[in-house]
């Protein structure tokens, strides 16, 4: 996994104190693809990347915010004396969040699994009757969410008619839409004590259907033991009472094809505008292409 090495500058170090009366001692915590984080004392700062916009950013947060009046374990960022939650160092937009005791989960683990999938069906209901209003910005994942688009795209490398016109009836059968965070996996969350007590990063979140939500956490917490443990996963979320409905075989396969897709596209992307993979990576991204062929319907 390629991670930013995004330092933390002088004049991060001074907006930070002239914002938020923060300073001392700096710790890179591990992660970030796109956003560097740094823990000083009680506090973590997030630099992100120059293109990442602040309206874009506000949007996420404050889907953040409305999660965390029901759903105490959404990490909301600590808004500015003005009331603003983003500030922009260097042309970077910069965020302050408070430091949450924790590591990542094993999804291996099948109890922290299920409780994986519990908590995604506590934190659909509590963006249920969230209404943001368009996201500023498209997220990644939206792009052909609802069929075909005119837009070039780093995924036309992955191109199915059949899966664009899917889609497409998929969500005009499927009309239920709130907001998803949009990357819940393990690097997401934290784990303290055998329970899971932190959902992070929310740079991802989009408005959608539930189900996409659903299928792509499926893989994500169920890959080790693919696909008996995303059915788990599935299953637990839904004797929870999450929001999405009962995923059939072929909905499963077609919404995880989707999200495959997209991962194409940022793989693609990234390595366009430089980004240099290890062995690893290429044969992450080998194994998820063939994993978008073999679930073809």
């Amino acid at each position: 996994m390629i991670y930013t090495e995004t330092p933390i500058t002088d004049a991060a170090r001074q907006a930070l104190a002239a914002t938020w009366g923060v300073g001392g001692q700096e710790e890179r915590l591990f992660g970030g693809e796109e956003s560097a984080a740094y823990r000083i004392g009680g506090h973590v700062v997030r630099i992100g990347p120059t293109w990442r916009g602040s309206a874009e950013i506000e949007w996420c947060h404050a889907v953040a915010r409305h999660a965390a009046a029901t759903f105490p374990e959404a990490v909301t960022p600590i808004p500015t004396p003005e009331g603003a939650t983003v500030i922009r160092v260097e042309g970077r937009p910069v965020s302050l969040w408070p430091y949450i005791e924790g590591a990542w989960p094993e999804s291996e683990v099948p109890a922290q699994r299920e409780q994986a999938a519990r908590l995604l069906a506590r934190l659909h209901r509590a963006l249920a009757d969230a209404r943001p209003g368009p996201r500023p910005v498209p997220s990644f994942a939206e792009h052909g969410l609802y069929g075909p688009s005119d837009v070039p795209d780093p995924a036309d490398g992955l191109p199915d008619p059949a899966l664009d016109r899917w889609l497409a009836e998929f969500h005009r059968t499927h009309t239920r839409r709130h907001p998803l965070h949009g990357d819940y996996y393990t690097g997401n969350t934290l784990i303290h004590d055998g329970v899971i007590t932190a959902v992070l990063d929310w740079d991802e979140a989009f408005v959608g259907a539930p189900e996409l939500e659903l299928a792509s956490a499926a893989l994500e917490w169920g890959e080790d033991d693919f696909p008996a443990g995303g059915k788990e996963f599935i299953a637990c979320y839904l004797e929870a009472g999450g929001t999405a409905e009962e995923l059939d075989e072929e909905s499963f396969a077609q919404l995880l094809r989707h999200r495959l897709r997209r991962e194409y596209a940022y793989f693609t992307k990234v390595a366009a505008e430089g980004v240099v993979h290890d062995d690893e990576d290429l044969e992450y991204h080998r194994a998820r292409v063939e994993l978008f062929h073999r679930l073809r319907p």
